[in-house]
């Protein structure tokens, strides 16, 4: 429409519909899953509201949990950004304990065997689960990728998101694929 401007949720919200466009096969090899993926994290962030005690530290810590896929795409995509208000950092843990302090944590599929261990230990806590493997929004996690017809989309389980404290706007459940538990 001339004359017409599109606001920031929106362009942000097509922004993470053209990333998973990115990752359609032949559009470009250049930008890796990863890539892609450590760019839908840091979206994410944008459309959840954290308890305020959950943003107590002066960073937004967003981690993850396991081997790390990333590389340094997590890290040059959140390179002098802000979440909330505050500076966003990257971090990996190994150890539960060591995720109390993250706001987002993705947890790889490298991980498989400790994803109870991760969903039980976590649990209520104010922490934006994202997995990449099988069933992780069914068994409690809260963002999980999934491929779908070859390109990346996103399950969201709103109910885990409930539970961790976590508002989600329904702008990003929109565009997810609504899970429960089980």
């Amino acid at each position: 429409m001339k004359g017409s401007r599109v606001g920031a949720a929106p362009r942000a919200l097509a922004w993470i519909g053209l990333a998973a466009i990115v990752l359609s096969p032949g559009v470009s090899s250049a930008i890796s899953e990863y890539q892609v993926k450590a760019a839908f994290l840091l979206n994410f962030g944008k459309y959840v509201e954290w308890p305020a005690a959950a943003l107590a530290n002066e960073t937004l810590a967003i981690c993850v949990f396991g081997s790390d896929p990333f590389g340094a795409a997590l890290d040059q995509t959140l390179a002098g950004r802000r979440l909330a208000g505050h500076p966003v950092e990257a971090r990996r843990v190994s150890e539960v304990s060591e995720a109390h302090g993250c706001q987002i944590l993705f947890v790889s599929r490298a991980k498989p065997d400790r994803l109870d261990a991760v969903l039980s230990g976590l649990q209520g806590q104010p922490i934006l689960l994202v997995g990449e493997q099988e069933r992780f929004a069914h068994e409690g996690g809260i963002i999980n990728f999934v491929e779908v017809k070859k390109k990346i989309r996103f399950e969201i389980n709103e109910a885990a998101a409930r539970r961790a404290g976590l508002k989600i706007s329904s702008k990003l459940l929109k565009l997810a694929t609504i899970v429960e538990d089980g």
